[in-house]
């Protein structure tokens, strides 16, 4: 594994919104970063595939654990969340997509940072736009990425797990340009399903007694809701979600899988496991000399993160997280390229690792504007 740097093309910006991508820049700073590309070899590819699916396996193992012993109300969840996640399990309720994010790099085993379960986005930038840059400078390199083969396969399997699924409203909030062009692309690839479909707002859900409804009073039978389980259940429809019996992609199952607190009971089951970090819900738990990273349990987005060593504050980032509880982890060092801090995202599609994007940032810390970065390997 390696950070090759590189001219970006001159019309980078002019290529990339010819096909879609239109959030490129953040705050004037490209958030699409093609100055530089990470390397890698077939051999590391495998490996982080082996994690990746060896990591779904355990957090499924993990959550069945956590259902049947009770331990949900450790996880941070909002009121009326356990009944709605423990009937969506014992139905299991089908998935679509999530992404762990592995620090490596490219020696020993990756190591989980943490699983975005419920609503991971930088999806059109791994499934399509790094393709084209791939396909642009790279034709004769290869690139871990078969997301878009992947989410259409998934959606046409779908069709005949739900019964009558043949129209899907998806929802998020908007105005917001990264979380719209995430839906558009998930969309785009219902559509090749041959879905119907139908997107609005998240404040565009209504509910008429019976059923969820769209604007037009059409009854809502399956959402995709790029939005977290744990905000949707504080919406004023949230409490007719379960009776309504909407499909909901992702599940209900997924929101403990969401939650920080998974790192913890990962470790508690499986401490032999080589990808894992220790973790604890307990500060007191961590050593004294040990440096670790205090997450609040449903964080999003690099907020409020602390790196504490001995009771002292190290590294720290502001946000609006945490009165739900935290949990205390391991800190593992994520590897610097002239000052560069990569994660990797491993994307899973149907319990298969489908692909790879990677983001980077200036800091240890890795936000909503840090830059991706695309990747290939010979």
């Amino acid at each position: 594994m390696e950070r090759v740097a590189i001219a970006a093309r001159p019309d980078w910006r002019e290529k990339v919104e010819a096909i879609g991508f239109d959030f490129h820049t953040i705050d004037a700073a490209p958030y699409w970063d093609e100055n530089a590309y990470y390397r890698f070899t077939a051999a590391e590819i495998d490996a982080i595939d082996d994690a990746a699916v060896e990591l779904h396996r355990l957090c499924l193992e993990a959550l069945d654990y956590a259902i049947k012993g009770g331990f949900l109300d450790r996880f941070g969840l909002p009121p009326g969340a356990i009944p709605l996640v423990e009937a969506s399990w014992k139905r299991r309720d089908p998935d679509l997509y999530g992404r762990f994010d592995l620090a490596w790099n490219g020696q020993g085993p990756p190591k989980l940072l943490e699983y975005n379960a419920d609503t991971p986005t930088a999806l059109f930038e791994a499934a399509v736009v790094q393709w084209h840059w791939l396909q642009d400078l790279h034709p004769g390199a290869d690139q871990f990425n078969s997301l878009h083969e992947a989410l259409v396969e998934r959606w046409t399997a779908l069709r005949s797990q739900f019964p009558g699924f043949e129209n899907l409203h998806l929802a998020c909030v908007m105005p917001h340009a990264e979380d719209e062009g995430t839906i558009r692309y998930i969309q785009a690839t219902a559509l090749e399903a041959n879905l119907a479909t139908k997107v609005l707002g998240m404040h565009e859900i209504g509910w008429n007694g019976q059923d969820l409804t769209d604007l037009e009073e059409q009854p809502i039978r399956f959402l995709f809701k790029l939005y977290p389980w744990d905000w949707l259940l504080s919406e004023p429809f949230g409490s007719h979600v379960g009776p309504s019996g909407v499909g909901m992609i992702e599940p209900a199952w997924k929101l403990p899988l969401s939650s920080k607190a998974i790192l913890s009971l990962l470790w508690h089951l499986f401490p032999e496991c080589p990808y894992l970090l220790p973790a604890s819900l307990e500060a007191g738990d961590i050593p004294q000399g040990v440096r670790a990273v205090r997450k609040p349990l449903l964080g999003r987005e690099g907020a409020n993160i602390q790196v504490v060593q001995d009771g002292k504050v190290v590294i720290e980032s502001a946000g609006p997280y945490g009165s739900e509880g935290h949990v205390f982890q391991a800190w593992t060092e994520l590897p610097s390229y002239q000052g560069n801090y990569p994660v990797l995202g491993a994307w899973m599609v149907d319990g298969k690792c489908r692909g790879m994007g990677i983001r980077e940032d200036n800091s240890p810390i890795t936000h909503n504007s840090s830059r991706f970065v695309p990747h290939l390997f010979r």
